[in-house]
Order: C-alpha cells, then sequence, then structure tokens
C-alpha cells in the first residue's frame, strides 16, 4: 500500500507529523502508560500524545528514554490545561510538561480548550515557545471554526494543527473543510466513539475486507487525511489498531462511513465547557 505505520503528514511549517499515533489519555501513570508507549514504539507507532491533565507525562517520558527509538524518531505532543491559560502562566505550564517528560524540546503543543478570554494570549505564549524552538510545531485542540477565525485574526504564526473529537458518528465535515483550506492538519481524538464499532455498516465491512471495526474506522480516518491518535493500554489492542496498512477501502465505502454522521459528540462541546 502507498503508506506504513511510520508514514507522516507535512504540516504548515514543513515538520513532518505521523498519520497514527497512540493516545495515553486516561492511562494510569507508572506501569500503565509505561507499558502503552513500550508497546506501541515496538509496534511500529511514531507520535505519542499526552497533556498535563493526564497526570502520566512522566511516564511517557521514561519510556521513550528507554526504547530503542532515538527521541527525534518519536513525535511527542501535550497541551496545556484550561486552569493554566494566560501568558505567564502558559510558559509555567510549559516548563513544568518539559521537565516531567524529560525533554529538550516537544514537537506539538496544543492549547487543550478554547477558553473564552484567555485562548489568544495562551497561544501568544506558545509562538514565543516556538520562537525559542521549544516546540518544533504549535497548534490548538478542539476549536471550532469560530475560535480559528477569533485566533487567526490576532496570532503571528497560523495554528499548524486542530485536534478535535472526529469519528462516523460526528464526521465535522464544515470544520474539516475550513481546516484543509487554512492548511491546519485535523487530528481525531476518540476516533472509536468509545468502544461504540457495533454499527452495522462497520460489521458489513470489517466481514467485507477481512478486518475489525475499529480497524476500518482507523483506516477511514486517514484515507480521509486525518491523523488519528485511538487509546489503548493493551499491547494485543495497540498492535490492532496499527494493522491497517495492508488493505484500502473502496472510495464508495468511504462515503458510506461519511453518511453515519450524527453529529453526536460524546466528549464536551467546545462552546459549552465548565472544567
Amino acid at each position: 500500500m502507498e503508506w506504513t505505520i511510520d508514514s507522516t503528514v507535512e504540516l504548515l511549517n514543513g515538520e513532518r507529523m505521523p498519520r497514527l499515533g497512540l493516545g495515553v489519555w486516561r492511562a494510569e501513570d507508572g506501569r500503565e502508560t509505561e507499558g502503552a508507549v513500550t508497546a506501541a514504539l515496538r509496534a511500529g507507532y511514531r507520535l505519542v500524545d499526552t497533556a498535563s491533565i493526564y497526570k502520566n507525562e512522566q511516564s511517557v517520558g521514561r519510556a521513550i528514554r528507554a526504547s530503542d527509538v532515538p527521541r527525534d524518531n518519536v513525535f511527542v505532543t501535550t497541551k496545556v490545561w484550561n486552569n493554566q491559560q494566560g501568558y505567564d502562566e502558559t510558559i509555567k505550564a510549559f516548563n513544568d510538561s518539559l521537565s516531567k517528560l524529560g525533554m529538550d524540546y516537544v514537537d506539538l503543543y496544543l492549547v487543550h480548550w478554547p477558553i473564552v478570554g484567555k485562548y489568544k494570549e495562551t497561544y501568544r505564549a506558545i509562538e514565543a515557545l516556538y520562537d525559542q524552538g521549544l516546540v518544533r510545531s504549535i497548534g490548538v485542540s478542539n476549536f471550532l471554526i469560530h475560535h480559528l477565525e477569533d485566533l487567526m485574526g490576532a496570532c503571528r504564526i497560523k495554528p499548524m494543527v486542530n485536534q478535535v473529537e472526529m469519528h462516523p458518528l460526528h464526521t465535522q465535515k464544515k470544520l474539516f473543510a475550513f481546516c484543509r483550506k487554512e492548511g491546519i492538519q485535523l487530528q481525531s481524538w476518540r476516533p472509536l466513539m468509545q468502544g461504540q464499532l457495533d454499527l452495522p455498516l462497520l460489521m458489513e465491512l470489517a466481514a467485507k475486507y477481512g478486518k475489525t471495526p475499529a480497524q476500518i474506522v482507523l483506516r477511514w480516518h486517514l484515507q480521509i487525511g486525518v491523523v488519528t491518535i485511538p487509546k489503548s493500554v493493551h499491547e494485543a489492542r495497540i498492535r490492532e489498531n496499527a494493522d491497517l496498512f495492508d488493505f484500502r477501502l473502496e472510495p464508495e465505502d468511504v462515503v458510506r462511513i461519511d453518511a453515519l454522521n450524527e453529529n453526536r459528540r460524546f466528549g464536551a462541546d467546545p462552546d459549552n465547557i465548565n472544567f
């Protein structure tokens, strides 16, 4: 096939980001997170996505250092949490994250949620970190079109990534089209819909291609041009989630999966967050 597990997309600044990564949301600090990251690196993953609020950055860093994969070959993402936002607060939060990771830089630093009255100053701090070479790429998470338009009217450096909830039941078509027009790479979290994969179409396609419903959904993400970070702490599932590169969905099947959209979120609405 045209891609392998270490295939990448090019971001606005020319940096390369793997198409598939491991998310560690809700993975417990210590053995669980370290085991998941270790299994992922052994399986060929080269992107690990964490955040300060996950409280497992130290374990992510330890697992990467203990692996035989050079640091420069692993794309590490972390994020500034909502109560850390603001210019000075973001600089401090980043330094804390960098210390916990035990690294000299991160590959991608994101504003975790669009906190009104805060996210512009937060992003301005992230731009400063980028200028210093402490962050190789910068972006946002959970930003809708109006948040992006507002931010781009004030920032110096356009966000390179927007990480949002996206899956067959919430395809985010308007946001996806906007980001594509602006050159912003869309990345999906919770791509597997909290395991709700027993939809008749996904079961049909799994049988057709000899794959699991999860593999069908993840392959759909890749084929439409979305970077995805399925979360798992189980080695067998981590390997299964990466077994996507020996088949290709036919165009009509991609369209059928698109049509499953219900604008259904499993996570919070970015316009109505209270955390």
